[in-house]
């Protein structure tokens, strides 16, 4: 636990760095004088960069280990942070996000590696929750604290301020941090260059787990990541007429709720693998069913109680995509879970990146019409949802396949 806790501290660093422009959106668009569409490219590009990480940092973590890569993760969404919070044109803070970006793709998929190596296979869809509860609570403090502080002692100092958490994770890997427990070194596995790269992922692509985790991840992450990332705050107190500390409790009451759902998606995966299908799509279902009633709420503005509903199945969509992690970890050996875990994790960031785009150009285009720009979600999420059905029965037969196969072997293991 005190290991996992260190690597579970950065990602918890990582998240705060993360999110905070979700509660500074307004005033990076007064800082760098900027429209819609370039305040979403702060976050596009953050994305970019994180999904395009992703099988990258999942070879990393599996050729390196998880120490070095964290290292070099901290390292770089801490200078991002720092040159964010200096930056004095428009220019060198999107270069200063990217940078954020990059050291933030190192941390995730790192921690669930930590977490398979120091705890029991058994253990993982908890494992994998309470990582990502804990990252909640990093949005937690950026949206409470960092919002705060932005208005009380301003950009500089609030987002140079926040940089030195980075540092202090740094020492922590750097002196405690450790790959796996003693006399439990994974199996050396060759490495040959390209050649071994290509296998690595064409191997985890294959599994039709990985692809229908990836699916999952994709079609449950992105409303709430859009939400909190950039978009809710302008959309609570320009289309709402919510107040900025309204709109704030809003943001936090879909944090807390991600918080509390991910504890019982957690115990209910772990003991009823074959309720992972059913609570991604019936997550998909509940968001695309309140997210439709507030848009189309006759009036202005929708009701205090919808969005608060609202902001409740919001907080579920994180929770349900780490439910992919789950559909890919089966279906992969422990030589192969960092690759694997990289094409989920991507899923997700690469809706997230395409619909903050769409958002922020469909709100240019129509002069700031809410209900036009959100409809976009709609398309991906029955995007997600068909190829979730589709793969579904193929990664239900080869779970099967596996299992028979393991107990044959243990059969024939002699005495």
């Amino acid at each position: 636990m005190a290991v996992w806790g260190i690597g579970v501290a950065v990602y918890f660093v990582a998240v705060i760095f993360r999110t905070s422009l979700g509660v500074a959106g307004l005033d990076a668009a007064d800082r760098f004088h900027v429209n819609a569409s370039a305040l979403s490219t702060f976050s596009i590009l953050q994305l970019l960069v994180y999904a395009g990480m992703q099988i990258p940092v999942g070879l990393m973590v599996d050729r390196l280990g998880t120490k070095k890569v964290l290292t070099l993760g901290v390292v770089l969404f801490t200078a991002g942070q720092l040159g964010f919070a200096l930056s004095p044109s428009y220019g060198t803070a999107l270069a200063s996000r990217a940078l954020l970006g990059c050291g933030d793709a190192m941390t995730f998929i790192s921690v669930l590696r930590l977490g398979a190596r120091w705890f029991p296979a058994r253990r993982g869809p908890m494992i994998a929750q309470f990582a990502a509860l804990f990252g909640m609570a990093g949005n937690l403090v950026s949206t409470i604290a960092v919002s705060r502080l932005l208005h009380g002692l301003g950009w500089t100092a609030t987002f140079a301020g926040s940089a030195l958490a980075g540092a202090v994770v740094l020492v922590l890997v750097s002196l405690f941090l450790r790959d796996h427990p003693e006399g439990h070194a994974p199996a050396p596995v060759p490495h040959s260059g390209a050649a071994f790269v290509r296998r690595q992922i064409a191997a985890a692509w294959r599994e039709p787990g990985t692809r229908l985790g990836m699916w999952v991840h994709f079609t449950t992450q992105f409303p709430a990541m859009v939400f909190l990332l950039l978009w809710g705050m302008p959309f609570l107190v320009e289309a709402q007429g919510r107040s900025r500390e309204a709109a704030g409790e809003l943001l936090t009451l879909v944090v807390v709720t991600n918080m509390v759902v991910g504890l019982v998606y957690g115990q209910v995966v772990a003991r009823h693998h074959a309720a992972r299908a059913p609570l991604a799509l019936g997550t998909v279902a509940a968001t695309a069913l309140l997210w439709a009633a507030t848009l189309a709420y006759p009036g202005d503005q929708a009701p205090s109680w919808l969005l608060i509903t609202l902001c409740v199945v919001l907080g579920a969509c994180g929770p349900a995509s780490m439910i992919g992690f789950d559909f890919a970890r089966p279906a992969n050996p422990p030589q192969r879970q960092g690759t694997a875990s990289g094409i989920v994790n991507m899923g997700g960031f690469v809706a997230s990146m395409t619909t903050l785009f769409a958002v922020g150009v469909l709100l240019d285009m129509t002069g700031d019409n809410y209900r036009i720009a959100f409809a976009s979600v709609f398309v991906l999420q029955t995007l997600g949802v068909a190829q979730i059905l589709r793969l579904r029965a193929r990664t239900a037969r080869r779970e099967r396949e596996r299992l028979v196969a393991s107990r044959v072997e243990a059969v024939h293991v002699p005495v």
